[in-house]
């Protein structure tokens, strides 16, 4: 298994590639490409590695998470899968960036919604979805097991958790969620989240101030 990171737009957002390397079978989470320089950085990495790209996967719906979604649908032409709980996030992505000031490309609707009954695959690779919600109302986060990797959208960061104070945002939600959901994996586990750099649901527990109590 393969990972490559792109941070993009004005959030600095983290927009994963992950893929298989025997088959090249790949998906992209929360593609946050917000201009077209960012659009062909994403395009160009794809096509010279030769990956099929087949889920584009939201963890959670807000705009700097989905900015490029419309554009990898019609490039890519992926399996679209995100939260049902988040598609009011989703279908309000334009008044989203009315707020700061950014335009917004309307995300597609979603093939199929998210659930932990499913479990995705990318050759040999298995993918197996976690509900954690608290951020948001329908947040995934992105567990492969064989691989001790977990990508983490904006439930928990290195040294930090999601923000709650955003629409239908609840903290008890959020660390219920940490808890029983991400706590709970390997110690191992390397975490890859929305925003800043990656670490360990071991370091975590350890130095984490939000997970001491």
């Amino acid at each position: 298994m393969k990972i490559k990171t792109f941070t993009f737009s004005p959030f600095q957002e983290n927009t994963y590639i992950i893929w298989d390397e025997d088959t090249k079978e790949a998906c992209i989470i929360d593609p946050g490409c917000f201009n077209n320089s960012e659009e062909e950085q994403l395009k160009d990495f794809i096509d010279t590695n030769e990956l099929a790209v087949k889920y584009l996967l939201n963890t959670h719906c807000h705009i700097d998470h989905v900015f490029g979604n419309r554009f990898v649908k019609e490039t890519f032409n992926p399996k679209f899968l995100a939260p049902e709980e988040d598609i009011p996030l989703l279908e309000k992505a334009v008044d989203q960036g009315k707020q700061f000031g950014l335009p917004v490309n309307p995300s597609p609707k979603p093939d199929e919604f998210l659930d932990e009954q499913n479990k995705l695959t990318l050759g040999n690779i298995e993918c197996k979805l976690l509900f954690t919600p608290g951020h948001t109302p329908g947040e995934f986060c992105f567990y492969f097991p064989s691989y001790e990797v977990c990508i983490t959208g904006d439930v928990l960061f290195k040294g930090s958790i999601g923000r709650t104070d955003l629409w239908r945002g609840d903290f008890n939600t959020l660390m219920d969620s940490i808890k029983t959901k991400l706590l709970t994996l390997p110690d191992e586990t390397v975490i890859y989240p929305g925003h800043g750099g990656s670490s360990t649901i071991g370091d975590e527990k350890v130095s984490n101030s939000f997970l001491q109590n």
